[in-house]
């Protein structure tokens, strides 16, 4: 394995995979609903990210669209990675299945990649409904994920959940369910899953690369002390796996604990990497960082009493919201991160 850590290019998208770790009770979940005849046509899937999600909405997609000779004997919802079902999936090619995420959005932006999934797109995947299904069988939408949809969008998908087509599956993928509109998530079925276990993370890295299945190379201890750190999320242990990720994350964490104090010019320093949109995902990656922090310091400081706490945990929805207008309206990201500092300071100070 390379000093730079293991060759990331070729982890399989989760259409492509066939096996997931972890979240046997929610694949149960599926599979008796399945089995009865009685399954809710909407589903809320979520959990932190990185854990499996989008994972399982693509395997309970195949079985839905399974022919009953590719279903295999004893799994809730298997079918044979060679069936001809599980090939168009993987391919995206499957004639009732629409996938509503922001690879599929960037096609109606005149500037891709998409930060959030516009009205428009999500129109035109909600127009799949009205055709007919192929070989008249089920038709499924995933959504991936709830919070790139538009306040606008939401409310398109809302009015076909309401008024659902027959013989037909959403499964939206949210990373914070508890911020879908309220409308959604009360017509949809729930299903929360756990984050994973750090054996689970490790089993998950190891199938992804060759590289990462070795034992006894300085590379294998990079993998299992990534698996260790990634608070029970794959996508978290992946990030870990990049070393320049590795020094973004090193250098907000050293900032978190200077809190109160807040050094400008390293604040400056970390802002100027931050919005360097060359490198896409540091931003999103120090935002969760930033509320990973948070929430433990509020499991931390339970005996404070909600009172105390509350700054902290309005801070969180206040950054996440200043957020997503930094993005869907592509602003400077710098002046938002030096008034988060800004902010997180003014909190630790009430809470100390």
């Amino acid at each position: 394995m390379a000093d730079d850590g293991p060759d990331l290019s070729a982890i399989p998208h989760p259409r492509e995979r066939a096996v997931l770790v972890g979240h046997a009770d929610a694949e149960r979940s599926f599979g008796e609903a399945i089995r009865s005849g009685r399954l809710h046509h909407a589903w809320l899937i979520g959990g932190a990210q990185g854990i499996g999600k989008a994972t399982l909405a693509y395997r309970v997609a195949r079985r839905l669209l399974a022919s009953p000779d590719e279903v295999e004997e004893g799994a809730p919802l298997a079918i044979a990675p060679s069936s001809r079902t599980a090939r168009q999936v993987a391919a995206g090619a499957h004639g009732n299945l629409i996938v509503l995420d922001l690879e599929t959005a960037s096609a109606d932006v005149d500037r891709p990649p998409a930060k959030t999934i516009p009205v428009k797109s999500t129109r035109r995947a909600l127009s799949f409904f009205g055709t007919t299904a192929a070989n008249g069988g089920h038709r499924v939408m995933i959504v991936d994920s709830a919070e790139d949809l538009t306040v606008q969008s939401a409310n398109a998908l809302l009015k076909t959940i309401e008024e659902p087509p027959p013989r037909s599956t959403i499964l939206i993928v949210s990373h914070a369910p508890q911020r879908v509109l309220p409308t959604i998530r009360s017509r949809c079925r729930k299903l929360n899953l756990d984050p994973l276990s750090g054996a689970q993370i490790l089993d998950v890295l190891r199938s992804l690369s060759p590289e990462m299945q070795a034992d006894g190379e300085g590379g294998s201890d990079l993998v299992r002390g990534a698996a260790e750190k990634a608070d029970g999320s794959v996508g978290r242990a992946l990030t870990l796996l990049d070393p320049k990720r590795q020094a973004i994350l090193d250098e907000l964490a050293a900032l978190l604990k200077l809190l109160p104090e807040v050094p400008m010019q390293r604040v400056l320093s970390l802002a100027e990497k931050l919005a360097d949109r060359r490198t896409e995902g540091n931003f999103e990656l120090a935002l969760d960082a930033v509320q990973l922090w948070a929430s433990e310091r509020i499991r931390a400081g339970t005996s404070l009493g909600p009172a105390r706490l509350a700054p902290l945990a309005e801070l969180c929805e206040k950054v996440a919201d200043a957020a997503r207008s930094v993005e869907t309206y592509n602003l400077d990201r710098r002046p938002f991160v030096v008034s988060m500092f800004g902010d997180l300071a003014e909190v630790v100070r009430a809470t100390a």
